[in-house]
């Protein structure tokens, strides 16, 4: 998918320089740049899930016994 960004001439010229360097097209440096990004400021499902229990009243252990317990008869 094509999508129009406005980059600072400074970063053009820059992404113009790298790519040099490394033989790479401006597209494929800014793609790599991008993925970098989402990368990093991806939040990973167990980091998401890290701290939920902490606003209720009761400790999860707590609440696991007592949910296991109504198992029993």
């Amino acid at each position: 998918m094509r999508t129009i960004v406005d980059l600072p001439e400074e970063q053009i010229e820059a992404l113009k320089v790298l790519g040099d360097q490394y033989k790479t097209s401006r597209t494929e440096l800014v793609r790599r740049a991008v993925a970098e990004y989402l990368a990093r400021r991806s939040v990973r499902a167990d980091d998401a899930a890290f701290g939920i229990w902490e606003d209720r009243g009761e400790d999860g252990l707590a609440y696991q016994e007592r949910m296991r317990g109504e198992w029993e008869p």
